[in-house]
């Protein structure tokens, strides 16, 4: 009988067929601006290797937050084999190709119109001319010359704030913690090498150990060759205990350090610069967290300095209506509409996490200025220009509390719907 009640069911399974729920169609993902192929050994040197783990961090976050695609192999063959093509932007983590075929695949990837972001080890040699294009042609360094000892921050100076990768930085700015390389060639000398930050003299001595720093020169540490679509950045070596191979810095704890790699790898994979908000000059927003449904606003309606923005509940007055105006480099000021000389402003031009954001008159401060970038959902997230870091609410639904300014993690709490008013 149970045999027979099988062959039954089947049979009527067979006659109407499978119950199915109907297929609901996936929400597509967001095609990525560009996508990037990080290369690395990770087997020499602590400070090296501790450097490979940080990036493979950190990199995958921003792409999440910028929108290109992060892949990170230890498979250099794929230069070799023609792998690499399918990527718009590479990177050497720690090392440069070994065998004459790799090395033949990345020049043949470079003449093609491909593009390139190398660290610090990737441009040390001390026999250029075993690969002469590389590095006498390409990166123009030739051997390696010096080095500081111990890894410390620099004062780097900008010197090409015209360039894509170069236009939000500072006059002035101090990098994270690094050893910085010197090379035997001039780059200066080179008509194809734009220099676009090196270390400020007043940023003299540099290093710890007497017998190696350097006291005075001209030390560049990010340039360019423009005949190809690359950057080179000097530092990507941790501070390390190597008895307990503990990291002691880290390489991507300067937000202008940051800025510049963010934007160096938006040039290089031809995504241009984030999208503002649109018609920022004559129209007016309100900013509506996507983590609480809560709006920016400014508290109690009040215009006066020192004015906390908080998180409120919407509704519509003209204390929850900013307007995105202009300054320079994709950044903007965001004005109140009761009183559009109001800016929002990190209070005392704070760099802390957790900096609590206010209005105050606005006076070109770089911690009243705001980068917006478009996510991919059409919302935005806000970058402050002196900090790096991101306007964020507290993610929850209590009403009343102060925003501040947070690392920017791609999270609901730093993404905001803009919504025009009339």
């Amino acid at each position: 009988m149970k045999r027979l009640a099988i062959r039954l069911l089947a049979l009527v399974m067979l006659v109407l067929g499978p119950s199915v729920a109907p297929a609901q169609a996936a929400t597509p993902a967001a095609a990525p601006d560009f996508t990037v192929l990080a290369f690395y050994n990770g087997t020499w040197d602590a400070a090296h290797i501790d450097f490979v783990k940080e990036a493979n961090d950190w990199f995958p976050r921003t792409a999440a937050a910028e929108n290109f695609a992060y892949t990170a192999t230890t498979d250099w063959n794929l230069l070799a084999n023609g792998g690499v093509d399918a990527y718009d932007v590479v990177l050497f983590l720690d090392d440069a190709p070994q065998t004459a075929a790799q090395r033949a695949g990345f020049e043949r990837y470079m003449r093609g119109g491909g593009a390139w972001l190398g660290f610090h080890v990737s441009a040390f040699t001390t026999n250029a001319s075993g690969w002469n294009w590389y590095y006498n042609q390409f990166l123009g360094s030739g051997n390696f010359r010096s080095n500081t000892w111990g890894p410390t921050t620099a004062l780097l100076r900008t010197e090409n704030p015209t360039h894509p990768a170069a236009a939000g930085l500072p006059a002035t700015w101090t990098s994270a913690v690094s050893e910085w390389y010197s090379w035997s060639n001039n780059l200066r000398a080179n008509p194809s090498i734009k220099v676009l930050a090196s270390v400020d003299p007043a940023g003299f001595p540099l290093g710890t150990d007497p017998d190696q720093t350097w006291y005075s020169g001209d030390y560049p540490v990010v340039w360019t060759n423009t005949q190809y679509r690359m950057l080179y950045a000097n530092f990507g070596h941790n501070a390390m205990n190597y008895t307990t191979n503990t990291r002691l810095s880290s390489t991507f704890a300067g937000p202008t350090q940051n800025r510049l790699l963010t934007d160096a790898l938006r040039w290089l994979g031809g995504a241009g610069t984030p999208t503002p908000p649109p018609t920022p000059d004559d129209s007016w927003y309100t900013l509506t967290s996507e983590a609480n449904a809560l709006c920016v606003d400014a508290r109690a309606a009040a215009t006066a300095n020192g004015t906390a923005v908080q998180q409120y509940t919407c509704n519509g007055t003209v204390a929850q209506q900013f307007r995105f105006t202009p300054t320079d480099s994709d950044y903007t000021r965001i004005g109140v509409r009761n009183s559009p000389g109001q800016v929002i402003d990190v209070k005392d031009v704070s760099t802390a996490d957790g900096a609590g954001l206010q209005l105050w008159s606005y006076a070109r401060g770089a911690n009243q200025q705001w980068r917006p970038v478009k996510e991919p959902s059409g919302r935005y997230h806000f970058t402050a220009r002196h900090s790096g870091k991101c306007l964020s609410t507290t993610g929850t639904p209590t009403t009343g509390v102060q925003l501040t300014q947070r690392p920017c993690d791609n999270t609901a709490p730093q993404s905001f719907r803009l919504t025009a008013q009339p």
